[in-house]
Protein backbone atom coordinates (compact mmCIF):
# COMPACT_ATOMS: atom_id res chain seq x y z
CA UNK A 1 0.00 0.00 0.00
CA UNK A 2 3.01 2.28 -0.43
CA UNK A 3 1.30 4.13 -3.28
CA UNK A 4 -1.56 5.34 -1.04
CA UNK A 5 -1.65 9.14 -0.88
CA UNK A 6 -0.85 10.52 2.55
CA UNK A 7 -2.00 13.87 3.93
CA UNK A 8 -1.81 15.22 7.49
CA UNK A 9 -5.26 16.09 8.78
CA UNK A 10 -3.93 19.45 10.02
CA UNK A 11 -3.41 20.30 6.32
CA UNK A 12 -6.99 19.21 5.68
CA UNK A 13 -8.12 21.61 8.42
CA UNK A 14 -6.43 24.58 6.79
CA UNK A 15 -7.81 23.72 3.37
CA UNK A 16 -11.35 23.25 4.68
CA UNK A 17 -11.26 26.61 6.45
CA UNK A 18 -10.35 28.36 3.19
CA UNK A 19 -13.12 26.55 1.33
CA UNK A 20 -15.64 27.51 4.00
CA UNK A 21 -14.33 31.06 4.15
CA UNK A 22 -15.06 31.56 0.46
CA UNK A 23 -18.67 30.47 1.00
CA UNK A 24 -19.44 32.04 4.36
CA UNK A 25 -18.43 35.54 5.40
CA UNK A 26 -19.28 34.90 9.05
CA UNK A 27 -16.34 32.53 9.55
CA UNK A 28 -13.37 33.92 11.47
CA UNK A 29 -10.22 32.07 12.52
CA UNK A 30 -8.19 32.61 15.67
CA UNK A 31 -4.73 31.27 16.35
CA UNK A 32 -2.21 31.40 19.16
CA UNK A 33 1.02 32.25 17.31
CA UNK A 34 1.00 28.86 15.57
CA UNK A 35 -0.62 29.61 12.20
CA UNK A 36 2.14 27.88 10.22
CA UNK A 37 1.90 24.71 12.32
CA UNK A 38 -1.88 24.53 12.62
CA UNK A 39 -2.16 25.38 8.89
CA UNK A 40 -4.53 28.29 9.52
CA UNK A 41 -1.90 30.40 7.79
CA UNK A 42 -3.52 29.56 4.45
CA UNK A 43 -6.76 31.14 5.70
CA UNK A 44 -4.80 34.14 6.99
CA UNK A 45 -3.23 34.64 3.57
CA UNK A 46 -6.57 34.67 1.75
CA UNK A 47 -8.66 36.41 4.43
CA UNK A 48 -6.25 38.58 6.47
CA UNK A 49 -9.09 40.63 7.96
CA UNK A 50 -10.83 37.53 9.29
CA UNK A 51 -7.81 35.91 10.93
CA UNK A 52 -6.74 36.97 14.42
CA UNK A 53 -3.42 36.00 15.97
CA UNK A 54 -4.04 36.12 19.72
CA UNK A 55 -0.41 35.39 20.59
CA UNK A 56 0.74 32.76 23.03
CA UNK A 57 -2.35 33.25 25.17
CA UNK A 58 -4.64 30.31 24.47
CA UNK A 59 -6.96 30.92 27.41
CA UNK A 60 -7.55 34.47 26.29
CA UNK A 61 -8.08 33.26 22.71
CA UNK A 62 -10.95 31.02 23.84
CA UNK A 63 -12.61 33.97 25.58
CA UNK A 64 -12.19 36.11 22.46
CA UNK A 65 -13.76 33.32 20.40
CA UNK A 66 -16.65 33.13 22.86
CA UNK A 67 -17.26 36.87 22.54
CA UNK A 68 -17.11 36.82 18.75
CA UNK A 69 -19.64 33.99 18.61
CA UNK A 70 -22.22 36.17 20.40
CA UNK A 71 -22.12 38.64 17.50
CA UNK A 72 -23.21 36.06 14.92
CA UNK A 73 -19.73 35.10 13.77
CA UNK A 74 -18.56 31.48 13.73
CA UNK A 75 -15.04 31.38 15.22
CA UNK A 76 -12.59 28.52 14.75
CA UNK A 77 -10.08 28.81 17.59
CA UNK A 78 -6.89 26.94 16.69
CA UNK A 79 -3.88 25.68 18.60
CA UNK A 80 -2.07 22.46 19.50
CA UNK A 81 -4.32 19.94 21.25
CA UNK A 82 -2.27 20.18 24.44
CA UNK A 83 -2.89 23.91 24.70
CA UNK A 84 -6.42 24.04 23.29
CA UNK A 85 -7.77 21.38 25.63
CA UNK A 86 -5.30 21.49 28.51
CA UNK A 87 -4.01 24.99 29.06
CA UNK A 88 -7.34 26.60 28.18
CA UNK A 89 -9.63 24.03 29.81
CA UNK A 90 -11.23 26.42 32.30
CA UNK A 91 -12.03 28.99 29.64
CA UNK A 92 -13.38 26.34 27.26
CA UNK A 93 -15.56 24.96 30.05
CA UNK A 94 -16.85 28.20 31.54
CA UNK A 95 -16.83 30.63 28.60
CA UNK A 96 -17.78 28.26 25.75
CA UNK A 97 -19.28 25.08 27.18
CA UNK A 98 -21.38 26.51 30.02
CA UNK A 99 -23.21 29.09 27.83
CA UNK A 100 -23.19 26.56 24.95
CA UNK A 101 -21.73 29.04 22.47
CA UNK A 102 -21.18 28.39 18.79
CA UNK A 103 -17.38 28.07 18.95
CA UNK A 104 -15.34 25.49 17.05
CA UNK A 105 -11.97 24.42 18.46
CA UNK A 106 -9.44 23.22 15.89
CA UNK A 107 -6.86 21.25 17.86
CA UNK A 108 -3.87 20.05 15.87
CA UNK A 109 -0.86 17.93 16.89
CA UNK A 110 -2.89 15.45 18.92
CA UNK A 111 -1.49 12.19 20.25
CA UNK A 112 1.84 10.36 20.29
CA UNK A 113 2.41 11.01 16.56
CA UNK A 114 3.52 14.56 17.38
CA UNK A 115 6.81 12.68 17.63
CA UNK A 116 9.95 14.66 18.32
CA UNK A 117 8.05 17.39 20.21
CA UNK A 118 7.96 14.97 23.12
CA UNK A 119 5.75 14.33 26.14
CA UNK A 120 4.94 17.99 26.82
CA UNK A 121 3.20 18.26 23.44
CA UNK A 122 1.94 14.68 22.94
CA UNK A 123 -1.59 15.27 24.12
CA UNK A 124 -3.28 11.97 24.95
CA UNK A 125 -5.78 13.43 27.39
CA UNK A 126 -7.87 15.74 25.20
CA UNK A 127 -10.74 13.34 24.51
CA UNK A 128 -11.16 12.83 28.25
CA UNK A 129 -11.09 16.55 28.99
CA UNK A 130 -13.45 17.60 26.20
CA UNK A 131 -15.85 14.66 26.68
CA UNK A 132 -16.35 15.80 30.27
CA UNK A 133 -17.76 19.19 29.19
CA UNK A 134 -21.57 18.98 28.89
CA UNK A 135 -22.77 19.56 25.33
CA UNK A 136 -19.31 19.46 23.75
CA UNK A 137 -19.02 17.50 20.50
CA UNK A 138 -15.69 15.67 20.08
CA UNK A 139 -14.50 14.64 16.61
CA UNK A 140 -11.31 12.90 15.48
CA UNK A 141 -11.27 12.28 11.71
CA UNK A 142 -9.28 9.46 10.16
CA UNK A 143 -8.10 10.92 6.87
CA UNK A 144 -8.11 13.99 4.62
CA UNK A 145 -11.55 13.41 3.10
CA UNK A 146 -13.18 12.84 6.47
CA UNK A 147 -11.33 15.75 8.09
CA UNK A 148 -12.45 18.31 5.54
CA UNK A 149 -16.02 17.03 5.72
CA UNK A 150 -15.93 17.15 9.52
CA UNK A 151 -14.85 20.81 9.53
CA UNK A 152 -17.80 21.67 7.30
CA UNK A 153 -20.16 19.63 9.48
CA UNK A 154 -18.84 21.47 12.54
CA UNK A 155 -19.61 24.81 10.89
CA UNK A 156 -23.18 23.72 10.17
CA UNK A 157 -23.68 22.46 13.74
CA UNK A 158 -25.00 24.99 16.26
CA UNK A 159 -22.91 24.66 19.42
CA UNK A 160 -19.38 23.95 20.65
CA UNK A 161 -17.27 21.43 18.74
CA UNK A 162 -13.77 20.10 19.46
CA UNK A 163 -11.96 18.83 16.35
CA UNK A 164 -8.70 16.92 16.74
CA UNK A 165 -6.19 16.81 13.87
CA UNK A 166 -2.77 15.21 13.48
CA UNK A 167 0.71 16.30 12.50
CA UNK A 168 1.66 13.03 10.80
CA UNK A 169 0.68 12.46 7.17
CA UNK A 170 -1.74 9.52 7.09
CA UNK A 171 -3.21 7.44 4.22
CA UNK A 172 -6.32 8.74 2.47
CA UNK A 173 -8.72 5.80 2.15
CA UNK A 174 -12.12 7.46 1.82
CA UNK A 175 -13.44 8.14 -1.67
CA UNK A 176 -14.44 11.79 -1.85
CA UNK A 177 -17.19 11.31 -4.40
CA UNK A 178 -20.43 10.55 -2.65
CA UNK A 179 -18.92 10.78 0.84
CA UNK A 180 -20.95 12.44 3.59
CA UNK A 181 -20.07 13.06 7.22
CA UNK A 182 -22.68 13.22 9.94
CA UNK A 183 -21.87 14.19 13.49
CA UNK A 184 -22.67 11.32 15.85
CA UNK A 185 -22.68 8.66 13.14
CA UNK A 186 -20.01 6.01 12.61
CA UNK A 187 -19.44 3.79 9.59
CA UNK A 188 -18.69 0.13 8.98
CA UNK A 189 -15.63 -0.09 6.74
CA UNK A 190 -15.13 -3.86 6.77
CA UNK A 191 -17.74 -6.52 7.37
CA UNK A 192 -17.17 -9.49 9.66
CA UNK A 193 -18.63 -11.21 12.70
CA UNK A 194 -15.72 -12.60 14.75
CA UNK A 195 -14.68 -9.39 16.50
CA UNK A 196 -15.65 -5.72 16.15
CA UNK A 197 -12.66 -3.38 15.92
CA UNK A 198 -13.81 0.14 16.73
CA UNK A 199 -11.29 2.87 15.96
CA UNK A 200 -10.92 6.61 15.64
CA UNK A 201 -8.36 8.93 14.05
CA UNK A 202 -5.22 7.46 12.51
CA UNK A 203 -5.99 4.13 14.16
CA UNK A 204 -8.79 3.52 11.66
CA UNK A 205 -6.39 2.81 8.81
CA UNK A 206 -4.31 0.61 11.12
CA UNK A 207 -7.49 -1.33 11.93
CA UNK A 208 -8.18 -1.81 8.22
CA UNK A 209 -4.64 -3.12 7.71
CA UNK A 210 -5.09 -5.46 10.66
CA UNK A 211 -8.36 -6.71 9.16
CA UNK A 212 -6.53 -7.77 5.99
CA UNK A 213 -3.99 -9.73 8.02
CA UNK A 214 -6.70 -11.35 10.13
CA UNK A 215 -8.74 -12.36 7.09
CA UNK A 216 -5.68 -14.23 5.81
CA UNK A 217 -5.69 -16.19 9.07
CA UNK A 218 -9.37 -17.06 8.86
CA UNK A 219 -10.53 -14.45 11.38
CA UNK A 220 -13.25 -12.16 10.02
CA UNK A 221 -13.35 -8.82 11.85
CA UNK A 222 -15.75 -5.93 11.52
CA UNK A 223 -14.01 -2.53 11.35
CA UNK A 224 -16.01 0.44 12.61
CA UNK A 225 -14.87 4.05 12.20
CA UNK A 226 -16.07 6.19 15.10
CA UNK A 227 -14.88 9.64 14.09
CA UNK A 228 -17.33 11.22 16.51
CA UNK A 229 -16.11 10.27 19.95
CA UNK A 230 -18.96 12.28 21.49
CA UNK A 231 -21.86 11.88 20.94
CA UNK A 232 -21.12 8.21 20.41
CA UNK A 233 -23.06 6.31 17.75
CA UNK A 234 -24.72 4.08 20.32
CA UNK A 235 -26.92 2.27 17.82
CA UNK A 236 -23.95 1.20 15.70
CA UNK A 237 -21.79 0.23 18.69
CA UNK A 238 -24.53 -1.93 20.16
CA UNK A 239 -25.33 -3.56 16.82
CA UNK A 240 -21.65 -4.38 16.18
CA UNK A 241 -21.17 -5.74 19.70
CA UNK A 242 -24.31 -7.87 19.40
CA UNK A 243 -23.22 -9.30 16.05
CA UNK A 244 -19.60 -10.02 16.99
CA UNK A 245 -19.72 -10.71 20.72
CA UNK A 246 -16.23 -9.23 21.18
CA UNK A 247 -15.02 -5.63 20.85
CA UNK A 248 -11.59 -4.04 20.48
CA UNK A 249 -11.27 -0.25 20.71
CA UNK A 250 -8.33 1.58 19.13
CA UNK A 251 -7.33 5.20 19.73
CA UNK A 252 -4.26 7.43 19.76
CA UNK A 253 -5.23 8.58 23.23
CA UNK A 254 -4.97 7.37 26.78
CA UNK A 255 -7.05 4.30 27.56
CA UNK A 256 -8.33 6.45 30.42
CA UNK A 257 -11.25 8.66 29.44
CA UNK A 258 -11.26 8.21 25.68
CA UNK A 259 -13.11 6.18 23.06
CA UNK A 260 -12.50 2.89 24.87
CA UNK A 261 -14.11 4.11 28.05
CA UNK A 262 -17.01 5.62 26.11
CA UNK A 263 -17.68 2.28 24.42
CA UNK A 264 -17.25 0.33 27.67
CA UNK A 265 -19.63 2.66 29.55
CA UNK A 266 -22.31 2.07 26.95
CA UNK A 267 -21.84 -1.68 26.75
CA UNK A 268 -21.69 -2.31 30.48
CA UNK A 269 -25.08 -0.62 30.87
CA UNK A 270 -26.91 -1.90 27.80
CA UNK A 271 -25.13 -4.98 26.42
CA UNK A 272 -22.32 -6.47 28.55
CA UNK A 273 -19.63 -7.53 26.07
CA UNK A 274 -15.94 -8.51 26.44
CA UNK A 275 -13.78 -5.54 25.41
CA UNK A 276 -10.06 -5.01 24.93
CA UNK A 277 -8.78 -1.45 24.69
CA UNK A 278 -5.81 -0.42 22.58
CA UNK A 279 -4.41 3.01 23.37
CA UNK A 280 -1.73 4.70 25.43
CA UNK A 281 -1.42 3.24 28.91
CA UNK A 282 -1.16 5.19 32.15
CA UNK A 283 2.08 6.83 31.07
CA UNK A 284 3.54 9.82 29.25
CA UNK A 285 5.08 9.65 25.79
CA UNK A 286 8.60 10.71 24.89
CA UNK A 287 10.48 12.26 22.01
CA UNK A 288 11.17 10.23 18.88
CA UNK A 289 10.14 9.70 15.24
CA UNK A 290 6.36 9.39 14.96
CA UNK A 291 6.01 5.99 13.28
CA UNK A 292 8.42 4.10 15.58
CA UNK A 293 6.75 5.73 18.57
CA UNK A 294 3.33 4.57 17.45
CA UNK A 295 4.62 1.02 17.14
CA UNK A 296 6.35 1.23 20.52
CA UNK A 297 3.09 2.25 22.19
CA UNK A 298 1.14 -0.51 20.45
CA UNK A 299 -0.69 1.86 18.11
CA UNK A 300 -0.16 -0.22 14.99
CA UNK A 301 -1.83 -2.74 12.72
CA UNK A 302 0.56 -5.42 13.99
CA UNK A 303 -0.53 -4.94 17.58
CA UNK A 304 -4.22 -4.86 16.68
CA UNK A 305 -3.74 -8.13 14.79
CA UNK A 306 -1.99 -9.70 17.77
CA UNK A 307 -4.71 -8.63 20.21
CA UNK A 308 -7.51 -9.80 17.91
CA UNK A 309 -5.80 -13.13 17.29
CA UNK A 310 -5.48 -13.78 21.00
CA UNK A 311 -9.02 -12.53 21.67
CA UNK A 312 -10.55 -14.86 19.07
CA UNK A 313 -8.77 -18.07 20.16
Amino acid sequence: MADVKKIATRDSYGKALVELGREHENIVVLDADLANATKTGVFQKEFPNRHFDCGIAEANMMCVAAGLSTTGLVPFASSFAMFASGRAFEQVRNSIGYPHLNVKIGATHGGISVGEDGASHQCCEDFALMRSIPGMVVICPADDVEARAAVKAAYEYEGPVYLRFGRLAVPVFHEEEGYTFRIGKGEVLHGGADVAIMATGLMVYEALQAAQALEAEGIHPMVVNLATVKPLDEELVLAAAKKCGKVITCEEHSVIGGLGEAVCSLLCEKLPTPVRRIGVGDEFGHSGPAVPLLKQFGLSAEHITEVARDFCK
